[in-house]
């Protein structure tokens, strides 16, 4: 009887201890998973913002006299860097996620501003140089937006495995920390859609 008591104890802890590896590799994957998606968001922001300097200077000519519209476009893409940068330093935080939403709306919206004025120049629009610049961002953005979803998915899987009992016993004792989407703000419409680059 003592025996048996022996090999059934043995056998109970030898599955909690099968259950802990198995759900703690669990966590690892799926939080390896949503940092490599984030790192695919960063490829693609850093092509964003290649391609930007590019984009102003071909139009400098053109919008000479436009020259605030052109400044907000590089000011918004320095303030997108620092907050790609701060969503480097931790990716999946909420604080560094919610910076990073914030500042790629902002340069959004100025490069909604900068495609509006540069509708009104004709000579711009048929620029050769301007027209590749303006298909690559278009598909660059297509490139975020795409990254970004596959990021967020990748989060939802990480989240609901936190938070999911019992995996959510081992993820509070080995501090597996909550990761945040990539949201869009609500109050901030015009970055719902990828800004509009065709000329």
């Amino acid at each position: 009887m003592g025996l048996v008591i022996g090999i059934v104890v043995v056998v109970v802890v030898l599955l909690l201890v099968g259950w802990a590896i198995v759900g703690y590799n669990g966590l690892v994957r799926a939080r390896n998973a949503f940092q490599n998606a984030f790192a695919q968001i960063d490829v693609q922001l850093q092509r964003r913002f290649d391609l930007i300097p590019n984009l102003v200077e071909t139009a400098k000519g053109y919008l000479a006299h436009e020259r605030g519209t052109l400044e907000a476009v590089t000011q918004a893409r320095a303030a997108a860097i620092t907050g790609l940068g701060a969503a480097q330093a931790a990716p999946g935080e909420p604080q560094a996620m919610q910076q990073l939403a914030a500042t790629q709306g902002q340069l959004t919206g100025a490069l909604g501003r900068f495609t509006a004025t540069a509708e009104q120049y004709p000579d711009l629009k048929a620029n050769q140089n301007m027209m590749q610049l303006s298909e690559e961002l278009a598909s660059t953005e297509n490139r975020v937006a795409f990254a970004r979803q596959a990021y967020n998915d990748s989060v939802l899987a990480y989240e609901n495995r936190r938070e999911s009992f019992p995996t959510s016993v081992l993820a509070g004792m080995f501090h597996f920390g909550e990761a945040a989407q990539w949201q869009i703000a609500p109050d901030a419409p015009q970055t719902r859609d990828a800004p509009h680059v065709q000329f």
